[in-house]
């Protein structure tokens, strides 16, 4: 009798357990799957936006320093801004905002956050370069969950889901495997701090004497997705913030690569940065 009790007690604590388990994987499951919808509105956001890129009249267009005279913000910068506020409160109202134009919420250590640089490479829209983009991270805590990073003038979009890989118009990306004698070198100036570009020409030159070559293109967030790509294999800056490299780390990481600080650690939300992307072979 002992034994026919003791051997229900154990089915029945078996079946729990199989029970909770099949519980916490439908909870995921859901989870992952509003995370997905969430990603999708704010992808279709996004693109909204980038028409105001193409569509901007330079003709007119006004510009303002911000910090120094290499460091412009125009009306669009802050249309592109305020569009992505309004939109992201109705896809995630309790998401807290942070951007690189006005003011922001403080980001903290539990809750969501949206970090968005509504034009990254400012510079180059000015001088209708054609390579900017707009750049958008999910923060969960201090974590990037998800990120967008979108290039009106390719209409290439960049996404990014933590643990789901990376994407770029729907086609799955991959950091390449070639070694850094084959490796094709981006690097940013970090033109906000002139003071910086001594040290950066004595990184950049012991890349250039081991690599194939290298390229500046005006935008970490799209420097980023290049390396994500495969396009090229190492990207550095001697300084960024938060808004040029939330959503594109993850897309680097979630593409196979490694994304920290010049000598290593990890990036941190809290201000300003170094910043080394690279492939999982250099």
């Amino acid at each position: 009798m002992k034994k026919q009790v003791d051997f229900t007690i154990g089915l029945c604590f078996l079946l729990q357990s199989v029970l909770l388990v099949d519980i916490i994987a439908l909870i995921y499951k859901m989870l992952v799957i509003n995370l997905k919808n969430i990603i999708n509105e704010i992808c279709s956001l996004v693109k909204e936006c980038g028409k105001v890129v193409l569509n901007a009249d330079r003709a007119k267009m006004a510009i303002d320093i911000k910090s120094g005279v290499t460091d412009l913000v125009t009306e669009y910068d802050k249309k592109i801004q305020g569009q992505l506020q309004l939109g992201l409160k109705k896809i995630l109202p309790e998401a807290k905002f942070i951007g690189e134009e006005g003011s922001n919420d403080e980001l903290t250590d539990d809750g969501y956050a949206f970090v968005v640089d509504p034009i990254d490479g400012t510079t180059n829209f000015i001088k209708d370069y054609h390579h900017s983009a707009i750049s958008v991270a999910l923060l969960k805590g201090k974590d990037v969950v998800a990120g967008i990073v979108y290039n009106p003038y390719l209409d290439e979009l960049f996404s990014a889901i933590k643990g789901e890989g990376a994407f770029c118009n729907g086609n799955k990306t991959s950091v390449s495997s070639q070694p850094m004698s084959k490796a094709l070198v981006l690097f940013g100036t970090s033109p906000y701090d002139k003071d910086l570009f001594p040290k950066t020409i004595e990184v950049l030159s012991e890349y250039f004497n081991q690599a194939l070559d290298i390229r500046r293109s005006g935008s970490a967030a799209l420097d980023l997705c290049t390396v994500a790509c495969g396009r090229a294999e190492l990207y550095f800056e001697l300084q960024v913030s938060p808004w040029d490299f939330a959503a594109g780390k993850l897309i680097v990481e979630e593409s196979g690569g490694v994304v920290t600080t010049l000598d290593g650690a990890p990036l941190s939300f809290d201000g300003k940065t170094t910043i080394l992307a690279k492939n999982n072979v250099i």
